[in-house]
This record gives C-alpha cells, structure tokens and sequence, in this order.
C-alpha cells in the first residue's frame, strides 16, 4: 500500500505573522469607528433643507433662520429647496425619497401629523422617515371677528351652543392642522360650527379680517398683529401655558376646554437608514444654535419657543399626534380625501 505524506503547512515568518494580526486589528478598528468617523467629518459639502411650502411662510422662516446659523456653526453652506404641493407632501416625500446620508433633510410642521390621517401618502409617515430634532413650538391663537359678540372661550362655547352650525369658522382646508385642531374644540366642548375651508392660512386669515368669517384658530406669528391692531380679537391660546408674547391671553384649558393641548411646531426628518452617528450630531448642533440668546429673542418675538429633546422623544410626540387626529377624524366623521 502506498503511503502518502501529509506535511504540514509551512510556517509563516514570524515578523510576517505578526504584520497579518496588526492589519487584521486594525480593520477591525476602522469597521467599528467607521459610522463616528462620518459624523466628525461631517458635513464635507452643502447641506439640504427641502421646505415642504412656499417662500415666505412660517415654516421657510424658521427654515432659513435655523439654516443660516446653522450653516456658519457647520462652515458649510445649508440651502433652501422650497417644494410646495399637496399641503406639504410633495417636498415631504422627496425628502423621504433621498439618500440617508444626511445631506438631504426636511423641515416638517405640526400639518405633517394631519396629513399622515388625512391623504393617501405614498410613504409611511413614521416608517419611512428617521426622526432627527424638534426645532421649536408654539401654540394656535383663536381670534374671532371684532363683531362677534364674544370676548372669551366661554362666551363662544356659549354663543355655539345657543346656534349651532350658525358661526362660521376659517381653517387652511380640509383636513389641515387648523380644521382639525378646531374640531378637536367643538368635540371636547360639544359644540357645532361650519368650517370654511380656503387654500392656506393666508386666505383664512384675510377673510376672518374681512368678516366673511367669524372664528380661526390661527398661528401666533401670523395672527397676533392683526390682535394687536384691532382688526381681530384674541381670545386664548391652545397650548397648555400662556405665551410670553402676549401673556394676557389665557389658554383654552384655563377657560374650561381641560385638556386641550394643541401646538403648532417645526422639526428636522430624515429618510429612513440616516445612521445613528449623524442624527447624534445634528441634534446635538441644532439643539445648540436653538438655544443661543439671539436665536431665542428671534424666535420669541414670534410667539414660539425653541423645543430642544432627543430624536425619540421627537418621533413618539408624531405618533401621539397621529393617534390624537386620527380619533378625531373618527369621532366627527370627517372625510378623508
């Protein structure tokens, strides 16, 4: 029988080993400081803001406030990409749509929590999306005409009760943020008025001035100087405290809608896979510039406040939201487009 000789595997010089086990640990290093190492460079190039709205609005001057500081902290330009459509969705699901490399991020409002109940969205609101950083937080003011004859909540709960369907109210459309957020009031008080729909605060705003329109629960920045004027009177806020920026005017709880809760805000989302790293980074320099003195007196001129907290925090507080429209819509029947 043949015999065959099994040898062993010659042996590797041992400085050749050892240069194998030094490269090996060393690409185990890198594999593991691979995602930080991003988040320090970052950002190498011009950063995105896609702005779901047209120039000029609420949500593109917290967007261009936010960008511009954030642009000299980073010493990398961050730009504007206005997207309007579809209240919002359009520039919502290019935002969705774009690589989670954190150059592309979207500036949401408290509407993108309405729309998530109230459209057929080609993406899933909180599925797709990485949550990053609440920017900031304020809430709706309820004006009504000066002919109206109601001086406080209670006078209106009261004036709806005795004619129901009778008062007319202002809201940015159907199944906005501000339809909603009225019919969460006419539920919790039992109460019936007829909603006016228009294409955006703007129209509301002018036709309540006009007194086409009786009632809008408005946003602060867009509403308190007409208060200020006399052209509307202001009869609470509907956030749980007063607003420093007008302080006399009580919220909708202290005036016996308990309970009531509603704020309008702006956050930063990103598409889905944006690694942890970066979404560190990025809350953690917004949440820096939001709460430098400049920024604040800024931000506070227009009744909102800066909203620092965690991504996660950020994310539960949408889907609460989305839960709280979507027992709204349930309750009150309305349709969904």
């Amino acid at each position: 029988m043949m015999r065959i000789a099994l040898r062993r595997p010659a042996r590797l010089p041992q400085a050749r080993t050892a240069r194998w086990r030094t490269a090996y640990a060393l690409a185990a290093c890198l594999s593991y400081a691979h995602t930080p190492a991003i988040s320090q460079s970052y950002p190498a190039k011009p950063v995105r803001f896609i702005v779901p709205f047209v120039p000029g609005g609420g949500t593109d001057f917290i967007g261009r406030l936010v960008a511009a500081k954030l642009g000299q902290a980073w010493g990398q330009q961050v730009i504007i990409d206005n997207r309007p459509g579809a209240s919002g969705n359009i520039g919502a699901e290019a935002g969705v749509r774009a690589a989670p490399d954190g150059y592309t991020l979207t500036l949401v409002s408290s509407g993108y929590t309405t729309n998530a109940v109230m459209t057929p969205l080609k993406f899933d609101a909180i599925g797709d999306i990485t949550s990053v950083v609440l920017l900031d937080k304020g809430p709706f003011l309820v004006v009504v005409h000066p002919s109206l004859p109601v001086k406080t909540a209670k006078d209106l709960v009261a004036l709806a009760r005795v004619q129901p369907g009778a008062i007319n109210y202002a809201s940015s459309g159907q199944g906005s943020i501000l339809h909603l957020a009225t019919e969460l009031f006419l539920s919790m008080t039992k109460t019936r008025m007829t909603n006016i729909p228009y294409k955006g605060t703007g129209p509301a705003i002018t036709d309540t001035i006009a007194g086409q329109t009786h009632v809008l629960f408005g946003s602060i920045t867009a509403t308190l100087p007409h208060v200020k004027s006399g052209r509307l009177r202001g009869i609470a806020v509907t956030s749980a405290e007063r607003v420093a920026a007008e302080s006399s005017i009580p919220t909708l709880a202290e005036s016996g809608v308990r309970g009531y809760d509603v704020n309008n805000w702006h956050g930063l989302i990103g598409p889905r896979g944006l690694s942890r790293a970066l979404v560190e980074r990025i809350n953690k320099d917004i949440i820096r510039i939001m709460q430098e003195s400049d920024m604040e007196e800024k931000l506070r001129r227009e009744g909102v406040a800066p909203a620092a907290g965690t991504p996660e925090v950020f994310l539960d507080q949408m889907k609460k939201e989305i839960q709280t429209w979507r027992r709204v819509v349930e309750q009150t029947g309305i349709k969904i487009e």
